[in-house]
């Protein structure tokens, strides 16, 4: 299986949205963000709560919100393809696995549809079989 050199650098992109999203996500960061909004409230009667004063914060808040949208977009992309290719593994191992289901995040959404009503009907069926049997399980070879 292809798998990235552990001596390979990342790109720099993926470095800083990783510390970013590291730091984003400790307490010291929301303490720090919690201390700046307190001394920009407590500096209100200094700057005559003017117009200017406002704005500092608002733009400041919205820039970073922007800047985030876009580091926690990459953030789950990455963890969300780490996730299915791990999926796609277990799929690929286990024995009886229906490799078809390898990938399906490729597939459109009528045809994702197709499939879960396939299987939400397998879960009926098994849930029924197992009210009229009355046990824990129903042909799970236990």
């Amino acid at each position: 299986m292809a798998r990235k050199d552990k001596g390979k650098r990342l790109s720099w992109f993926t470095r800083a949205a990783k510390l970013a999203a590291r730091a984003a996500g400790r307490p010291i960061t929301f303490m720090i963000a919690l201390a700046i909004i307190v001394i920009w409230a407590i500096t209100g009667p200094l700057f005559h709560f003017s117009d200017t004063w406002q704005l500092v914060i608002n733009t400041s808040t919205t820039i970073i919100t922007f800047l985030m949208v876009f580091l926690i977009q990459n953030t789950q992309n990455r963890d969300t393809e780490a996730i299915q290719i791990k999926l796609d593994e277990l799929i690929r191992a286990v024995e009886n696995a229906h490799n078809a289901l390898l990938d399906l995040e490729e597939l459109e959404d009528d045809e994702l549809d197709a499939i879960r009503k396939d299987y939400l009907d397998l879960a009926k069926i098994a849930r029924e079989e197992l009210k009229s049997r009355g046990r824990d399980k129903v042909k799970s070879g236990h």
